[in-house]
């Protein structure tokens, strides 16, 4: 018999601008623990206070990738300069509901959220009398279901907007590109009115083509980090789990991060260093394994963010691509004239200068 074809899943066209420095947001209602969460993956400080809108304009920090071959090939070279993979992640302040009518700080917020290109959606599971909640109580169902439900307002309104712009062109001049955009935007319409998000839709090149210029908030990709208390954390124990992964199963799916930021600040203010060995000595000393590295690592694989390696004895350095770019794309990430005269390039496997043990 033949030998069977290898079945090749094909993988969703993500939607959004194609660019190699994306960010991630953190978004999530007031007092889920965003801040801290953030000041736990970028090593900086930002408010953290315990009410609501203690981040005004969103906080930015670049944060590094863990790779262990990255760090393999710096101890082979003992570069002067070390050059990590890094992802943006900025901290935008809580969403209230009837934000995108305005409520809380509202329209500029979700300004914040439109110009990220994917969202760590901040679920808080956790129980603490002394942490209010803008909503009395801790549900995280209803905590997700407000933010979505925001977005997918948010991108209503901009529907309609862009609808009301397009019609002079097709009632008066009948343009086609005008009529060919609004069967699009109806299309988008549709399915928000649906209570999906616009990246849960079946889209062609064409209509990714005219969504990226729109930039629609559901359209950007999504991880659910869902904090817990410290104790459940360490227990693995938590009684919303598994009522928040039915919700995300049914609402279009995503990773799902279950981690606790008070954990994690603890880890940072016990450990005193940046360094991941000695922060991951201590976590483990506490009881159980952080999920920075894991958190930082599906942001930028949710993104399909990779790169690849140039290395030698003045610099080892990590160039972020979108996954799928082609050679002379890649090479135009070191220079755009290396994109434009690209002729071939000269390529080899990590694993077998590893095992050989040079070039």
């Amino acid at each position: 018999m033949p030998p069977k074809k290898k079945v090749v899943v094909e993988q969703k066209v993500i939607l959004g601008k194609a660019s190699n420095t994306l960010k991630m947001g953190l978004v999530g209602l007031p007092n889920v623990g965003k801040s801290t969460t953030f000041n736990v993956l970028s090593n900086l400080s930002v408010p953290a206070e315990n009410y609501p809108f203690c981040t005004i304009d969103p906080s930015e920090a670049k944060v590094h990738v863990p790779d262990q071959r990255y760090e393999k090939l710096c101890e082979m070279y003992k570069p002067k300069s070390k050059v990590p993979a890094s992802i943006s992640i900025w901290d935008i302040a809580g969403l209230v509901k009837g934000a995108s009518t305005g409520a809380g700080l509202g329209n500029a917020f979700l300004a914040n959220i439109q110009s990220v290109d994917g969202i760590y959606h901040v679920v808080r599971a956790f129980s603490n009398a002394e942490v209010i909640h803008e909503e009395g109580d801790v549900d995280p169902i209803r905590d997700m279901e407000i933010i979505t439900g925001e977005l997918i307002a948010k991108d209503i309104q901009h529907c309609d907007k862009v609808i009301e712009k397009l019609m002079p062109d097709i009632q008066k001049k009948n343009l086609k590109v005008a009529k060919d955009e609004k069967a699009i935007i109806d299309k988008v319409r549709e399915i928000l009115d649906a209570g999906k998000a616009v990246r849960d839709g079946e889209w062609n090149g064409k209509e990714i083509e005219c969504l990226n210029k729109h930039a629609f908030m559901t359209a950007k990709p999504v991880v659910y980090l869902v904090n817990i208390g410290k104790n459940e954390y360490i227990k693995k124990a938590n009684k919303w789990l598994p009522k928040i992964k039915k919700w995300i199963d049914e609402n279009g799916g995503g990773p799902m991060l279950p981690f606790s930021a008070e954990f994690e600040s603890e880890v940072v203010d016990e450990a005193q260093s940046t360094d991941r060995e000695v922060r991951a000595k201590v976590a483990s000393g506490m009881g159980a394994n952080s999920m920075v590295n894991r958190i930082i690592g599906c942001g930028y694989k949710t993104l399909r963010l990779i790169h690849y390696f140039t290395a030698g004895a003045d610099e080892v350095k990590c160039w972020t691509i979108r996954d799928g770019t082609r050679a002379p794309g890649a090479a135009g990430v070191i220079h755009t004239d290396f994109e434009k005269g690209f002729i071939c390039a000269e390529v080899m496997k990590y694993n077998d200068l590893v095992e050989h043990g040079s070039e």
